[in-house]
């Protein structure tokens, strides 16, 4: 995903820019510069809270994974069965290590059953 460029500043002196060279006889509507203004924050203030919300995903994930630690699963896509000595959680994905040195994809479909 690629990430803003601009911030809030940016903007501001980008507007200021224009303010300074608009044409005296026929200047910018104040409405309409409000309401660039007000999209901008609203898009800035999205960014931040996205970004927020795939930290706390990944946090959320890691979690969810290392209570799989000590517990046998099984793929419901290949069948592979094991006990779960591992797990790594990546953008992409989470895999579990079995003891048997499988790994399989959490997002496959998993039965969680006690080890």
């Amino acid at each position: 995903m690629e990430k803003a460029t601009l911030n809030y500043d940016t903007f501001l002196k980008l507007m200021l820019e224009q303010l300074k060279s608009q044409d005296p006889t026929d200047p910018v509507d104040q409405k309409e510069s409000l309401a660039q203004l007000a999209s901008f924050s609203t898009v800035e203030q999205t960014i931040k809270l996205n970004s927020k919300l795939e930290a706390m995903q990944q946090r959320f994930s890691a979690v969810e994974a290392s209570a799989l630690i000590g517990r046998k699963v099984s793929s419901l896509i290949s069948g592979e069965t094991g006990v779960v000595v591992a797990v790594d959680v990546a953008e992409s994905g989470s895999v579990a290590t079995l003891n048997t040195g499988k790994t399989i994809s959490l997002s496959d479909g998993l039965r969680i059953t006690s080890a």
